[in-house]
């Protein structure tokens, strides 16, 4: 594809204001993902942080905690670590609603529930040097297990990113090897390939998914497997009508006069023809993988608990969309929402600009 092109797209792609404004709302989100233990409140792995007393709280609710040190030793791990698993807490914070020092030792106020405290005393040498008293702001609220809902919605989007690249690199790799085969080779080749693509896409999706998760585990890694393994087909169809046409080209036909081998033809002069094609239905795809892996969540077949995905973030809290605080189901909802947004805004700027014919 010559430079001249790519140029004429990005210059497109620009002035679409809804692409633009999809691909800033996606790498938001991504610079998000990558620092989220940097970002959140909880940089506990998997943001778990669970103070049981403040369980279900409203969004802005505020609360005194007394920092302890844990009895154990916690081990200290560099950037690096805390970057991609966040750091263990070394101390336990308790909600207080009052103290008082005395001599040796602090008096508080344990907050126990609304109207409800117990009286406590901790000798000094349990406390950390400094900022032992702290006060946190949850900014949209807390669990039933008292988690912060704002940090682990943001470790959630690692899941929803990691998921999206997972199934979009299978699906790409199986779609195009298959369809560019079936389209360029034809006959027997592509009548198999086609059978096989019309028995997959005849089973609804979500079976698929899960009897291939059945087939091989519950588990971070193999839904990522089991969805992208569902998803090269919408792949294979676009890039076998692109191969078909352009197979009989004037020079795909130089080519095979001057004896190049099929490999090369394929990958050298075919493939970087139809990219255009591929990078919508990547955008699609990437979106679709979300949706697909926060339903499979929600239904318990997905990512397993404790790690943070906003489909199990609305199986958890979805009870409490009828009573007294909807957000903490309401709020990954409206992330999934907003993200498959950004990727479907993206994907149509990219078939405008690069004038992809559907």
């Amino acid at each position: 594809m010559p430079d001249s092109f790519l140029k004429n797209a990005w210059k497109r792609l620009r002035k679409n204001k809804g692409a633009v404004v999809g691909m800033f709302l996606i790498a938001v989100v991504f610079f998000a993902g990558i620092f989220a233990y940097f970002i959140t409140g909880d940089p506990t792995p998997n943001a778990d942080r669970q103070v049981v007393e403040i369980q279900a709280r409203k969004p802005g609710y505020r609360q005194s905690f007394l920092r302890i040190r844990k009895e154990k030793v916690v081990r200290s791990f560099g950037l690096f670590h805390r970057l991609l698993y966040g750091v263990e807490d070394k101390m336990i914070y308790i909600p207080i609603t009052s103290y008082t020092e005395k001599g040796d030792s602090i008096v508080v106020q344990k907050f126990i529930d609304e109207g409800l405290q117990e009286r406590q005393a901790y000798s000094k040498d349990q406390l950390p040097p400094k900022d032992y008293m702290v006060t946190k702001t949850f900014w949209l609220g807390t669990d039933k297990f008292g988690r912060d809902i704002l940090s682990r919605l943001i470790v959630g989007i690692r899941v929803s990113m990691a998921v999206g690249f997972i199934t979009l690199f299978i699906s790409l790799t199986l779609g195009i090897l298959l369809g560019a085969m079936a389209g360029y080779f034809r006959g027997r080749t592509d009548h198999v390939i086609m059978w096989l693509i019309n028995v997959i896409w005849s089973m609804p999706t979500l079976l698929l998914v899960f009897g291939i998760t059945l087939s091989i585990g519950k588990g971070f890694w193999q839904i990522f497997i089991a969805v992208g393994l569902t998803m090269w087909v919408n792949v294979a169809r676009i890039i076998r009508g692109q191969v078909l046409s352009i197979r009989e080209l004037d020079y795909v036909q130089a080519a095979k006069a001057l004896g190049l081998t099929n490999t090369r033809i394929i990958f050298r002069h075919i493939l970087p023809n139809v990219i255009g094609p591929v990078m919508v239905i990547a955008a699609s795809n990437f979106a679709s993988a979300i949706i697909i892996e926060s339903g499979l969540s929600f239904l318990g077949v997905g990512v397993q608990p404790p790690t943070p995905s906003w489909g199990l973030m609305i199986k958890e809290n979805y009870n409490f969309i009828i009573t007294h605080n909807p957000v903490l189901a309401l709020a990954p909802g409206i992330a999934i929402m907003i993200l498959v947004l950004a990727f479907n805004l993206l994907g149509t700027g990219l078939r405008d600009a690069l004038d992809v014919k559907a």
